[in-house]
Order: structure tokens, then C-alpha cells, then sequence
């Protein structure tokens, strides 16, 4: 059924009957789908349900496009990003092309799904805006980085399994609960291995996170076990272009003091949970999805 998505989106492409942005979506990485499969298997195949994860992705897509230019990233799964062979303006406007169709889509699936999703895109955005201002200093907070990786990843992969239950006929709760824990769990992994995976595998430079000044979980924990002149040392360390030994001294320390491990049961602890509700509702499929992203090495 996935591929009966890429057909949506394409068509939602070519319904805007714009030559140049439909070569600009060409040549976007399509990704996991992880959302459009969510959806998929919490729904079923139906016309809105395909619909539905269409325009999620689209969503998707575009908060990635403008991540990628607030990040100064210029690769996105080891390949040029768009921002970087058309440049910033290029980007940002396709991507409000994408979220701009996506809403105007939204409004022929049904009201409260239509609600759900853009709240989500509110989220997202606020979570998008506490990740540049965080990324001005060293963030100790953990609660705050919890809300913005919530705000910026979790709420749309939340609101996707919600919308999902509510085309479905289902009780949202436990699916939008599920969303949300695969969701900021997602994203814990993914910085860890901006930590652990080298640059080939990563498809950006390793540290990379560090050095565009987000602090990260495995930072924040490491920070808190860190003599008082080591602890000056990270801080010090934090936003900016790293030497080969400064990488070396940071991973370690953190091997040192297992905050990789530590880090990774906490993102294990919510996918148990995530699995635990979906066991209880018979939804093996779901479950499978999440085992897949804890059943990795560090």
C-alpha cells in the first residue's frame, strides 16, 4: 500500500501543475515513510486513509526541507540536500508549497482529522524554534530537550496514529500514546548515532549534532558526571568545528561513564511501553515496528 501513496503524492504534485516544483520533488530522498506506514497499518487501505499518510509525508517533507536550512545541513542521506544545489530560498519556498497543499488537502478527509494533523504542524514549528534557541547555549534542561524533540518529531508521528484510529473507528488514547513514545524515541536513537555511527553510515559528519550547538541526551548526561574542569572542557567544546582528538576525548568519556547505554535504555523504555499497548490491542504489526527500532547496536 505504500506504493499507493507515492501515487497520492504524486498526483497531489501534479495537481499543482507547476513543471519546475515538480522536478524540485524529484529529487527529495523519500525516506522511511515511518508515518504513511503507521497510518497503513492502523487503517487500513482506504481512498482517505491513502490520502491521509499522502499528505503526511508531505508535511514531512517539507519540515525537512526547512530543518535542513536552519541546520546549515548541506547533505541528507549522503546526497546533496536541496538547499544546497538551489540554496535556501529554493528550499524553504517548496517546502511551503508542500505544507501549503497538505493543509489545503487535509480539508477533504474530515474535520477532526484536519485538526489533529495541523495541530501537530503547530507543534512542529514551536519545536523547530525551540531547537535554534536551545542551540545557543549548552542546554543542561533535559525536560526541555523531552518537549522539543516531542514538539519537533513526536507530535506529527503522535497525530498520525491518532488521525489513523479516528478514520478507523478506533479509540485514539492508545494509538496517539503509541505515536508519541515511538516518536521521542525515534529521535533519541537518531542522536545517539549521530554519536556512535561514522560519517559514511550517517550520510553527514559524525558529532555533527555537537557542533551545530544541540545538545543532545548523551551530553546532558555526560555533563552531570563530569569532574568540574571536564565539565568546563565540553562546554567549551560545544558549537564548534571539532578536531579529531576532541571527538576522541568525548566518546571516550562517554564510554567511560556508559551515558550511550544510558541514554538507550531510557529511548527502550518508552518503545516498551509503545509495544505493551499494542500487544494489549492485538496490533502485532505495530508492535513489530517498534521492536525494530531498539533491536540495534551501539
Amino acid at each position: 500500500m505504500l506504493s499507493a501513496v507515492e501515487r497520492k503524492i504524486e498526483q497531489f504534485i501534479a495537481d499543482l501543475n507547476d513543471k519546475e516544483v515538480s522536478g524540485l520533488y524529484a529529487q527529495l530522498p523519500h525516506g522511511k515513510r515511518l508515518r504513511a506506514k503507521l497510518i497503513l497499518k492502523i487503517a487500513g487501505g482506504s481512498i482517505s486513509v491513502i490520502k491521509t499518510a499522502a499528505i503526511v509525508e508531505m508535511i514531512h517533507a517539507a519540515s525537512l526541507l526547512h530543518d535542513d536550512v536552519i541546520d546549515d545541513a548541506y547533505t541528507r542521506r549522503s546526497k546533496p540536500s536541496l538547499n544546497a544545489l538551489y540554496g535556501n530560498k529554493t528550499a524553504i519556498m517548496l517546502g511551503d508549497v508542500l505544507y501549503s497543499k497538505g493543509f489545503l488537502e487535509l480539508n477533504n478527509i474530515s474535520t477532526d482529522v484536519a485538526k489533529m494533523i495541523s495541530n501537530a504542524v503547530v507543534q512542529l514549528s514551536l519545536g523547530e524554534l525551540k531547537d535554534v534557541s536551545l542551540s545557543k547555549t549548552f542546554n543542561l534542561d533535559k525536560d526541555l530537550y523531552i518537549e522539543m524533540i516531542y514538539q519537533k518529531t513526536a507530535s506529527l508521528m503522535e497525530a498520525s496514529a491518532g488521525a489513523a484510529a479516528l478514520l478507523a473507528g478506533k479509540s485514539k488514547e492508545a494509538y496517539m500514546r503509541y505515536g508519541r513514545n515511538l516518536g521521542i524515541a525515534f529521535q533519541m536513537i537518531d542522536d545517539l548515532l549521530d554519536i556512535t555511527s561514522d560519517s559514511a553510515t550517517l550520510g553527514k559528519p559524525a558529532l555533527h549534532d555537537f557542533e551545530e550547538g544541540k545538545t543532545t541526551l548523551p551530553y546532558i548526561y555526560l555533563y552531570e558526571v563530569l569532574e568540574s574542569e571536564e565539565k568546563e572542557k565540553l562546554k567549551s567544546l560545544h558549537a564548534k568545528k571539532l578536531s579529531i582528538e576532541e571527538q576522541f576525548w568525548i566518546k571516550t568519556k562517554m564510554q567511560e561513564y556508559q551515558v550511550i547505554q544510558k541514554s538507550y535504555q531510557e529511548a527502550k523504555l518508552l518503545i516498551e511501553e509503545a509495544i505493551t499497548l499494542m500487544n494489549e490491542k492485538g496490533e502485532d504489526a505495530l508492535s513489530n515496528i517498534a521492536m525494530q527500532m531498539i533491536e540495534r547496536d551501539f
